[in-house]
């Protein structure tokens, strides 16, 4: 077992605990399924090249609102769900707005220098209709800030322990 792999595991884990820990007092939905990649991607790349901060949240925030915004133009009232009626009018609706809803995700990451690929996930989470209410949409962008907010706390405690050249972790007392 690789020390990289245990640390980048156990942090990946612990920043979405940490979300775990918001959703459970607040009852809202701050643990999603784009956040997982995120928190590997912080956990990952802790002494590497570091993913921008305003990246994450901006792709983020980019694909909740243009989700949100696809959901409600084209396919508002309808859910995806495992009982979708074969060629009707309503899937018809929810996958054009998620196929509309990455592809302007998508372009609006790269003129906004926010790239982030979870986003892309985050998008279909909302123009799918699973998280496509305006508070749904604030809570994902407020998770994002917590998880790269607790990164970067746990990253700096690290930093401020360890040093950052991972050959430092463990040589000092």
């Amino acid at each position: 077992m690789s020390r990289r792999g245990l640390e980048t595991g156990l942090s990946a884990g612990l920043l979405v605990a940490a979300l775990g820990g918001v959703a459970w007092t607040t009852g809202q939905p701050f643990v999603f399924p784009s956040l997982g990649p995120t928190a590997f991607a912080l956990a990952f790349r802790r002494r590497g090249t570091r993913p921008r901060s305003t990246r994450i949240v901006g792709g983020h925030a980019v694909g909740a609102v243009v989700g949100f915004a696809a959901y409600a133009l084209i396919a508002s009232g309808v859910t995806i769900s495992p009982s979708l009626s074969v060629a009707s009018t309503d899937t018809l609706r929810l996958v054009t707005s998620g196929a509309i809803s990455v592809a302007a995700t998508s372009w609006g990451m790269v003129e906004l220098d926010a790239v982030h690929p979870p986003a892309c996930a985050t998008t279909l989470i909302v123009s799918l209709g699973l998280l496509s209410t305006p508070q749904s949409v604030a809570t994902i962008v407020g998770s994002v800030v917590i998880l790269v907010g607790a990164h970067q706390v746990a990253d700096a405690m690290l930093t401020e322990m360890y040093g950052d050249d991972p050959a430092d972790m463990g040589a000092r007392s």
